[in-house]
């Protein structure tokens, strides 16, 4: 996992942590350029972490990602 995974990780946990989903999908499609049916399953696998931190959620991203990693 790289650090820009990480430090977009820490806006969708702040969306999600406050439960605004309406932000979320935003940032996911408009920064990570995800499409509506990725951002169902990223923000899903994300609500069944049970330790919801920073590189678990990095992860979860780096799975659908169209960026890849160095």
């Amino acid at each position: 996992m790289n650090e820009e995974f990480r430090h977009q990780t820490q806006y969708i946990n702040k969306f999600i942590n406050g439960n605004n989903d309406t932000k979320t999908h935003i940032y996911l499609e408009q920064i990570l350029l995800l499409p509506a049916d990725m951002q169902d399953k990223v923000i899903n696998e994300i609500s069944y972490l049970n330790n919801c931190n920073c590189f678990a959620i990095a992860k979860i991203i780096g799975k659908y990602s169209i960026i890849y990693p160095k």
